[in-house]
């Protein structure tokens, strides 16, 4: 099958074929067709396999289709708004969405794109949104600010896209896609794409699509053929940097993405690869956009060989040149390792994803295999062979925090009878009572030892002495604890 026979129109086939695609992917082939009819789609697609073409050329068809229609022209000067929105959990997906939308709509004319992000200054937002716009790209972050302000229109808003949907979920966006969505009209299509469709973005699609087409083309447990995986054991963190400064030092690393799990982790990590003479920079949520935007720039022109980054700056980070991907800090969830490792192994290229572990993310291990239902192989670097004895780790071991039977101070020993679960410990009542402890000599320092007396309730409220009382004893003493008057 080739773009002509999916049914775009001439523009986007030409734009498509200039870009140098010339066969559709298997996610562009299942969802393009019933986009283009205005169906509601549930995709679960891998990254990297072409999904942003398969939203963006329908939506480009929805811009042409406006074009077209003298009826629906825009008078100048009124804000409509977008005609498409489409919501991302980062900035640099975002960016990177808006580079492809422009790129597959060169042959459209005045296709007017924006970008709402946060870390970008509000007055070229602002000016953005006042005019006509095709195609608004925005965090739902931001575009709440927008929205809440009165800045951001969304009446006319015919297609709305949520681009990794799973991944908003878990930064906390719910409840902004939710308000969002309430201003989109009603009659909008909607898309969803999302890596699982369960729990709370299974319940998200129900609310906001009507009876949607599901597309799956990739899932978490497909073998990545093209992208080769290692797990190394490190005794402790001097030997993971070790390990580390030995496999960045290969030749055949082109470019390396560097995973950590904190963005301070993120930092030190990069000076320190810096004072061995790495061209290395940092990229994580923390840092201004300009500053990110130049750090990508330097990545995609080959001026920096190492990147080290956080799950959320990671992704829509698209550089077919990176060779290898390395888990240096362990992802929270199981799902970012194989968002991670689908950094590396672009473009129909080769690539190598390598996790450093130590025995306190055997855990962690077990859940990514048992999510992936492969396990990683171990490897061995000659010269940094791990001391300690490795964790057993299976794809298919139940994950659990508990202690091993033997370790346990209850453990049955061999050669003992094992007492039934109702007679390891007696009823309440038969217990035996509680040891006998002599009590304490009060102490003259602290008042808190002595004995209070016990006043009855009922009798009449004790009066405090007056002054004739104290004659003759000078001024009465406070009692003193710790040194400092109570």
């Amino acid at each position: 099958m080739t773009f002509d026979t999916l049914g775009l129109p001439e523009p986007l086939v030409h734009a498509v074929a200039d870009a140098g695609y010339a066969v559709p992917t298997a996610v562009q082939t299942a969802a393009i067709p019933p986009a283009l009819a205005g169906t509601d789609l549930m995709v679960a697609a891998a990254t990297g396999s072409g999904k942003t073409a398969s939203f963006i050329l329908p939506a480009l068809n929805r811009v042409l289709a406006a074009r077209a229609d003298t009826g629906k022209r825009r008078d100048k000067g009124t804000v409509y708004g977008p005609r498409i929105l489409v919501l991302t959990p980062t900035r640099e997906l975002a960016m990177q969405i808006a580079k492809a939308a422009a790129m597959y709509g060169r042959h459209v004319p005045g296709l007017r794109i924006a970008t709402v992000v946060g870390g970008v200054p509000y007055p070229a937002q602002l000016k953005a949104l006042r005019g006509p716009l095709d195609i608004l790209i925005s965090t739902p972050g931001r575009l709440l600010d927008h929205l809440q302000t009165g800045k951001a229109v969304l009446e006319n808003v015919e297609m709305l896209v949520l681009d990794e949907a799973d991944r908003m979920l878990d930064m906390g966006f719910i409840d902004d896609i939710t308000t969002i969505a309430d201003h989109v009209p009603s009659a909008r299509q909607t898309v969803m794409y999302s890596a699982t469709f369960l729990g709370n973005v299974a319940r998200l699609a129900q609310n906001l699509l009507r009876e949607p087409q599901r597309v799956e083309v990739a899932s978490h447990t497909d073998t990545h053929a093209n992208i080769e995986q290692r797990l190394h054991w490190a005794d402790n963190f001097a030997h993971k940097n070790a390990l580390l400064d030995h496999i960045l030092t290969q030749r055949e690393v082109e470019q390396a993405l560097v995973f950590t799990s904190t963005q301070i982790d993120a930092d030190r990590l990069a000076d320190r690869l810096a004072q061995l003479g790495h061209a290395v920079a940092s990229l994580h949520g923390g840092m201004p956009q300009g500053r990110r935007n130049r750090v990508l720039q330097g990545l995609r022109s080959r001026q920096l060989r190492i990147l080290v980054a956080t799950d959320v700056a990671a992704r829509g980070i698209d550089v077919p040149t990176i060779s290898h991907v390395v888990n240096y800090g362990l992802p929270m969830k199981p799902e970012d390792y194989v968002h991670r490792i689908g950094r590396t192994g672009r473009a129909g290229r080769d690539g190598l994803a390598v996790t450093l572990a130590e025995r306190m993310d055997a855990g962690m291990i077990r859940r990514i295999q048992q999510f992936t239902t492969q396990s990683i192989p171990i490897a061995t670097i000659g010269g940094l062979e791990p001391k300690s004895p490795q964790p057993k780790v299976f794809a298919n071991a139940p994950v659990g925090r508990g202690r091993p039977e033997s370790n346990r101070s209850d453990a049955h020993r061999p050669g003992e009878r094992r007492a039934p679960f109702g007679e390891r410990r007696p009823p309440f009542g038969e217990r035996s009572a509680p040891r006998e402890f002599a009590p304490r000599a009060p102490s003259r320092g602290n008042p808190f030892d002595r004995a209070l007396p016990v006043r009855d309730e009922r009798a009449a409220p004790a009066r405090r002495p007056g002054p004739a009382a104290f004659k003759g004893r000078g001024k009465p003493q406070r009692p003193r604890v710790g040194g400092f008057p109570r």
